[in-house]
C-alpha cells in the first residue's frame, strides 16, 4: 500500500506527459544505472535501474528487483551495471544489424566507487567471488574498449528515480533529462 500511495504521489497531475525525441548527434550510448542496496524492507533485495541513451534521446529503461540478496552496496550496484552492459551489448548489436554502427565506447555511469574499481581491476578479490560471472563479462567489455564505467556524483545520477523515493524537486530534474515532459502547446483550431 505504501508503494502504491508513492507511485500514485508520483504520476499525480502528469498523466499527459510523454517520452519526447529530439534529433541528435549519435555517436555513442551513454547510461546510467543505480541500486538501492536492500531497499525491499520485507525481502531485502536491492532494485537495479538503468537508462540508456542513444545520443540526446532515451530509447531503454529499467527498474527491476534483483532475483537473489545482496551482501553489500557494491555487490548491488555492481549487479545493476553487469545490467546495463548487457543491455548496452544488445543495442550495440542491433544498432550493427540496422548497419548503424557507432564509433565510440559506451559509457556507462555509476555512483558506487567500488562498483567502477571493480569493473576495472583484473584482481579477483575473496570477498566478490559470489558475483564472478558479472564481474568477468564487465571486465570483458571494459578491456575490449566496448565499455568504460566512469563515476558520476550521486546528484547527477539520474537512474535514481528507477531505484527510490526522491525529493520533488530532484525528481521533476530527472525526469526532464530522461526528456519525459508535457506535450508541446496544441496549435488545434488556431
Amino acid at each position: 500500500m505504501i508503494a502504491l500511495k508513492r507511485i500514485l504521489r508520483y504520476v499525480q497531475g502528469t498523466l499527459h506527459y510523454g517520452l519526447h525525441l529530439y534529433p541528435s548527434p549519435i555517436e555513442k550510448l551513454v547510461s546510467y544505472t543505480d541500486a538501492d542496496c536492500g531497499g525491499c524492507p520485507d525481502t531485502r533485495r536491492s532494485t537495479s535501474g538503468y537508462c540508456v541513451f542513444l545520443g540526446d534521446n532515451l530509447i531503454s529503461w529499467s527498474s527491476k528487483r534483483q532475483p537473489t540478496l545482496s551482501r553489500s552496496s557494491a555487490e548491488a550496484e555492481y549487479k545493476g551495471v553487469a545490467n546495463v552492459v548487457s543491455e548496452s551489448c544488445w543495442l550495440h548489436n542491433l544498432l550493427l544489424e540496422l548497419h548503424f554502427p557507432l564509433s565510440q565506447a559506451t559509457v556507462v555511469y555509476c555512483d558506487n566507487v567500488s562498483a567502477i574499481y571493480l569493473s576495472g581491476n583484473p584482481v579477483q578479490h575473496q570477498r566478490t567471488k559470489h558475483i564472478e560471472m558479472d564481474i568477468h563479462f564487465v571486465r570483458e567489455k571494459v578491456v575490449r574498449g566496448q565499455i568504460r564505467v566512469l563515476h558520476v556524483p550521486s546528484r547527477h545520477q539520474i537512474a535514481d528515480i528507477f531505484t527510490k523515493g526522491l525529493h520533488r524537486v530532484l525528481f521533476d530534474d530527472f525526469r526532464t533529462s530522461l526528456s519525459v515532459r508535457e506535450p508541446p502547446a496544441s496549435t488545434v483550431g488556431v
